[in-house]
Order: C-alpha cells, then structure tokens, then sequence
C-alpha cells in the first residue's frame, strides 16, 4: 500500500523498537479486557478489547508486524483503561471513559486518513476528535435516558434529584468530554508538529 507523506500520514512507523513497544501496549490492552470481563465489567472488557483491535490494525492492513503507529500514541489511547480498571472513584471512572473516546478518536482520525481515501490535515484532526467525543458523550445520555424511560433505572432522570441537578449533572459530562477532547488533540497535534519531523519515522518506499 503506498503511503504519502501528508500531515498524518507522518505518524506511522516501521522502527522495530517502535513495534515492538506497539504490542507490548497491545498485549497489555488485551490483558485489561481480560481484567475486566474477569471482574464482571464486559463494557468496557469489550471496550479494551475494540482498542486492541483499532491499535493492530495497521500491521494487519499492510502485513507487517513492524508497521504501527507510534508507541506514545497507542499508549495514550490505552491509558483511560488501565486507570480505569484500577480507580475505583465514579468520577474518575466517569473521565477516564471520555478521555478513552478522545483517544480512539485519535486513532480513528490517523488510521481512517492513512487506509481510506479521507485525507486530513493535522488541524482538522483536533476538530474530529473533539467532535467524535462530544457525540459520544450525547449518544451515552440518551443511551442512559432510554434506559430510564424503558427500563426503569434512574442514570439521569433519578426522582430523587431536583430536575435542575439533573441537567447540570449532564453539562458538566459534557463540558468534561470537550476538555478531554481538545487535551487530546492538542497533544496529538504537539506530537505530531513538534516531536516528529516529517519522512523521519516513515517506511523507506514513503519517502521516496
């Protein structure tokens, strides 16, 4: 598959240090989905496990266990997991959830740009995955206020709480998921702006 050499087209790798710190990140990621599905939790068991999936599939799309996009990268999209699974806190784990989007929106952004005909520069990147996770963050309230309507739970429209409480609860989620999304992007755009130059860490036929 040729490769350009266009703003984040620059984050795929072939170093094998680079790979090699790729799927220990992978491996642990699984590992997480493992905890998880261990301890009763297949949300976010299988949430780890469609990380692990995104993060292998460059190797598995070009054929080679040596291409992956930078370890840094994969390791922040798989940090949200593992605090997680280890931070019992509702709010901690309320965050960790949105910043885990923001981060497979990054992802998502890189890889749909590197093996689709979308094409993005660096900038619109930040935009996506700012958007990508405020639309997740609204897809889970109304996930939740379903529940409540059919189900009969109380997620977001509890009777116990005034309904003022109610809608604050759900600006503050939101409000949440926008800075994760544009932490995020903004360290992704350092990343990729200040720490890679270009050519430097593609394949040898990209450069050419």
């Amino acid at each position: 598959m040729a490769l350009d050499r266009t703003d984040l087209a620059t984050v795929l790798t072939t170093t094998r240090t680079n790979a090699i710190l790729g799927w220990v990140v992978i491996g642990l990621v699984v590992a997480t989905a493992v905890a998880n599905l261990a301890v009763g939790d297949p949300m976010w068991a299988g949430f780890a496990l469609a990380v692990a999936c995104l993060l292998a599939l460059p190797p598995l799309v070009l054929r080679s266990r040596w291409v992956t996009i930078p370890w840094e990268v994969a390791l922040f999209s798989a940090l949200p997991l593992f605090i997680h699974s280890l931070v019992v806190n509702p709010l901690i784990g309320q965050l960790t959830a949105y910043f885990a989007v923001a981060a497979i929106a990054l992802v998502v952004a890189v890889e749909l740009h590197l093996f689709t005909p979308v094409q993005m520069s660096v900038g619109f990147a930040v935009v996506f995955v700012v958007v990508a996770t405020l639309a997740a963050a609204g897809f889970w309230a109304i996930a939740r206020w379903s529940s409540d309507v059919v189900l009969g739970t109380t997620l977001v429209t509890d009777p116990a709480r005034p309904p003022l409480e109610q809608e604050r609860g759900l600006m503050v989620e939101f409000v949440f998921s926008a800075l994760a999304g544009l932490l995020a992007g903004g360290l992704f755009e350092f990343y990729v702006r200040r720490k890679l130059r270009p050519g430097e860490r593609l394949p040898a036929r990209a450069r050419k």
